[in-house]
């Protein structure tokens, strides 16, 4: 019922399958979903999901103690407004005033929504929804329906969806745009499921609207807590010539590698031990050394539960924590540790001459207990369930972690449509690029249904001539050949050789930046680009999905580096970004090798809009031979 026409495009290579919608809604995740709810409710009927894996993702696979809804305040204990929610998200830099107004005034028909699908957001004996205050948020506008509140929002949305026979197409990994005269007229899939069938597994989607909901580049780092489902695919939409807003702003925090988790809120307010073990097994615990006073290094782990994510403002402070994990891991190549079962150095004599906020926040929560496990238990015993259930006993042995990439404040740049600056493309959820600097937590979350919610409703209220079924097939056949003549030229047979840079990322451009490293590094990749096909290797045509996910994501770092240098030298340490120089301070003495320079003033008239923009020229580097 949904797809109503089904056909095929001929190529060099043979027949390739082709589908042809209205719209096309990229991602199964809390945005894909919802997009595609709204624009049936809407009247839109010929549409359809197209998902790599429907299980996949960062939505239904990720969460956190409290996992937040952030959304305009609907209790009666506080005033507020459309207005005061759009000047709050305005307020975090590097925000358009369009999107943060769209998001406030959206936000309560979007929540609502979800409450009436059957998202469990608390309320009181009134059925009032209460809220809580989280970090950026000057009133109380948080909510959360527990650790899991992405996955329920996912599960809720999706149920929505089925009934209303809409077609969820999975196994289908898109890898190119198809672009004519700046106006989308499809995409290039890969069916994971036909690799060998001759063609690579292509097929074509023919649409002349397609909403992006793809999540955040998550492969761009090494050290990230995305889920290891979530990759993301943004490089495709920058090559095709979508702008990217705010490349370099990303959110970073300590987080479990083994298991992918945050360790913020009690996972640090238990003060657990930090210890580091070197290549020979030799554990040292090492936070005392860098602060000098064992207590002074509790009260920065204690203030690390809730201000987890790094922020450059506080490097003399808290965030000094992630600075001196990240010194431990990439320069003195050290693997670091939170260690549960014994008391850290600074509380052999018990809690006094900690700070008071410390002690009388473990006093409150009964947890002035022996060792952190037992602390930890007092506070928030699921937090100990959670990784015994993932196959980690934090009771006897320890968690390895390290300072990862965990959203992406950026990506592709949108109007308050949510509209690409190509006709007919929209992003929406994390892959658009509608945060700054910083953004109060949670409202990432009211970002997917807002976004969503736009571009659903611009495209269902654009009424737009649909073009013949030949005329479409012959926009996709070019870009069908291309692909055919790229894959052709792979050489099967051999060992994977295909470096993703993401170790290099996390080393010197995510939360610690160095200027000429990065510019080094983007010179690497762009020349790693050239001719990236004819110098790739498989062992096996089952492995290019991964291959053409490295280059996608080598397009993405690219992009990124020039917005990371381009930041760096305009407006400095700034954000999630530290960027290092010889002057300035370090904030700490025992840090003399993260000396930086405090942020640079920017004009008055863009202070809170201050947005850098990346075009990658992909037509004019393709002919090149770069992409």
């Amino acid at each position: 019922m949904i797809i109503t026409v089904k056909s095929s495009i001929s190529t060099s290579a043979g027949e390739i399958p082709a589908i042809f919608l209205d719209v096309a809604v990229v991602g199964s995740g809390c945005a894909g979903y919802n997009a595609a709810d709204w624009l049936y409710d809407l009247g839109r009927r010929d549409i359809a999901i197209i998902t790599e894996d429907v299980n996949g993702g960062t939505s239904r696979n990720t969460g956190s103690d409290k996992q937040t809804y952030y959304k305009l305040s609907l209790a009666s204990d506080g005033e507020d407004s459309v207005a005061g929610m759009a000047a709050d998200l305005f307020a975090g830099g590097g925000v358009n005033g369009d999107n943060a107004y769209a998001e406030a005034a959206c936000s309560v028909r979007s929540f609502i929504k979800l409450a009436n699908l059957g998202v469990m957001f608390p309320t009181n004996a009134y059925g009032e929804y209460v809220g809580y205050k989280t970090d950026h948020d000057p009133r109380q506008r948080a909510t959360s329906a527990g650790p899991l509140t992405s996955r329920r929002m996912t599960e809720a949305l999706e149920r929505s969806v089925r009934a209303k026979g809409i077609a969820v197409l999975d196994n289908l990994m898109v890898i190119d745009i198809a672009v004519e005269s700046n106006s989308v007229k499809g995409l290039i899939c890969i069916d994971k499921g036909a690799i060998n069938n001759g063609c690579y597994g292509l097929t074509a989607v023919c649409a002349e609207h397609v909403i992006l909901a793809l999540g955040g580049p998550a492969a761009v780092y090494a050290n990230r807590v995305y889920p290891e489902s979530q990759t993301g695919m943004s490089g495709m939409a920058l090559a095709a010539g979508v702008l990217g807003a705010n490349l370099h702003e990303w959110q970073y925090g300590l987080a479990s590698v083994k298991f992918r988790w945050n360790v913020s809120g009690t996972y640090q307010q238990a003060l657990p031990r930090y210890i580091s073990v070197d290549e020979r097994g030799v554990i040292r615990e090492f936070l005392p050394e860098y602060f000098g006073d064992p207590k002074k290094a509790l009260d920065m782990v204690f203030l690390k539960g809730y201000q987890w994510p790094f922020d450059v403002r506080k490097a003399g402070g808290s965030s000094a924590v992630d600075l001196i994990v990240h010194h431990e891991i990439f320069n003195q190549k050290r693997r670091v540790f939170l260690d549960y079962r014994v008391d850290p150095a600074g509380l052999g004599d018990g809690f006094g001459g900690l700070s008071a906020e410390t002690a009388d926040y473990l006093s409150r929560s009964n947890a002035l207990a022996k060792t952190p496990i037992e602390r930890l238990l007092r506070m928030n015993s699921p937090a100990v369930e959670l990784y015994n259930n993932n196959g980690i006993d934090l009771s006897a042995e320890p968690l390895e972690i390290s300072v990862c990439a965990q959203h992406h404040n950026g990506g592709l740049t949108v109007d308050v449509n949510w509209e690409t600056n190509i006709n007919g493309l929209y992003a929406a959820g994390e892959c658009a690029g509608t945060f700054g600097a910083y953004r109060p937590g949670g409202s990432a979350l009211n970002s997917t249904q807002v976004g969503s919610l736009r571009a659903a409703e611009h495209i269902a209220y654009t009424t737009k001539p649909a073009q013949s079924v030949d005329t479409l097939k012959g926009y996709a056949i070019p870009y069908a050949e291309m692909w055919i003549n790229r894959l052709g030229g792979i050489h099967l047979g051999k060992p994977h050789a295909n470096p993703d840079f993401s170790y290099e990322m996390s080393s010197y451009a995510s939360y610690v930046r160095d200027i000429e490293k990065m510019k080094q590094l983007a010179d690497i990749i762009q020349n790693r680009l050239k001719g990236f096909f004819d110098n790739a290797s498989m062992s096996d045509i089952t492995d290019l999905p991964g291959l053409i996910k490295i280059r996608d994501t080598m397009i993405t770092q690219l992009a990124a580096l020039s917005a990371m240098i381009k930041s760096a030298e305009e407006e400095g340490s700034h954000g999630s970004a530290l960027v290092l120089g010889n002057g300035g301070t370090s904030g700490n003495a025992a840090l003399s090798m993260f000396r930086y320079e405090q942020n640079k003033p920017l004009p008055e008239n863009c202070r809170y809009s201050y947005i850098i923009l990346t075009r990658l020229k992909q037509r004019a580097f393709m002919s090149a031979n770069l992409l």
